[in-house]
Formats: C-alpha cells, sequence, structure tokens
C-alpha cells in the first residue's frame, strides 16, 4: 500500500473523531496528515513525511486551534424567533390578568397572561414581554 494513501486513511479516521468529539484538535491533526499525504504523494521520504506531520499539527494545534475555539464558544450574537420578542415592549390591546388577554408585539396581536397572576393590566397600558411560552406572551407592567 502507497505511504499517501496511509497518511489518507489516517486524516479520514481523524476527521470522523473530530466529527464525534468537536475537540478542534483532532481535526488539526486530520488536517496534517491530509498534508502530509500530499507530500507522500509527491514522493517526500518517509522521515520527511514524519517532520511535515509534526511541523503541520503543531502549527495547527498551537495557532489555529486557539482560534477556532475561541469562534466555537462565542455567544450567539442575534435572537431570532420568539426569543427575539423577550424583553420587548408590547401595548395591552384587551384587559391582561391572570386568566388571559390580547397585546400588541411588534404589529402582530398575541394571547396574554399577567406574570404576576393577581395583577390586572387594563387596555391601553404598556407592557415588558417577561416570557414568551408557545403562542402566549407573559408580561409584566411597566410603571
Amino acid at each position: 500500500m502507497d505511504l499517501w494513501l496511509i497518511w489518507l486513511i489516517i486524516a479520514a479516521v481523524l476527521a470522523v473523531a473530530e466529527i464525534l468529539t468537536l475537540t478542534a484538535a483532532l481535526g488539526m491533526l486530520s488536517a496534517a496528515a491530509l498534508v502530509t499525504a500530499g507530500c507522500a504523494a509527491i514522493g517526500l521520504p518517509l522521515p520527511f513525511q514524519f517532520l511535515v506531520f509534526a511541523v503541520v499539527a503543531t502549527v495547527t494545534v498551537l495557532f489555529v486551534r486557539p482560534v477556532a475555539m475561541r469562534h466555537m464558544l462565542q455567544p450567539q450574537a442575534a435572537r431570532f424567533g420568539v426569543d427575539a420578542l423577550v424583553g420587548k415592549a408590547a401595548y395591552v390591546v384587551s384587559e391582561v390578568s391572570g386568566l388571559g388577554g390580547r397585546v400588541r408585539i411588534d404589529g402582530e396581536e398575541w394571547t396574554a397572561l399577567a406574570y404576576d397572576e393577581t395583577l390586572v393590566i387594563p387596555p391601553g397600558k404598556t407592557v415588558d414581554v417577561i416570557e414568551i411560552s408557545g403562542t402566549t406572551a407573559f408580561v409584566y407592567p411597566r410603571d
């Protein structure tokens, strides 16, 4: 079996292991094995192949992996869907209590419940959306 094919198999195995673990380190080693497979395909002797693998693996693990991990661990920049409505102001369309009511959030009407079940919020008041559960907005009055 040719050496370049062995390096290619090693790269594939490391890539699959990376997909299963999501550590980014195995992905860097897979990239190093892929580069080494290319060097083996052009006829580089085995000792130099090991040197290429060691250098590329070291560089990627020390310099590329920290950047990749920073990007993987970043908090989500924007909220989407109903999560984006939490914290917004809403206009009470019909009286909101612990039993029900209607509010308008960004031009859309939503079923609403008072976050504090003892509150009764009259129409025309502005409230804050505390939580969205299904199609119901839990609101609290602004004072």
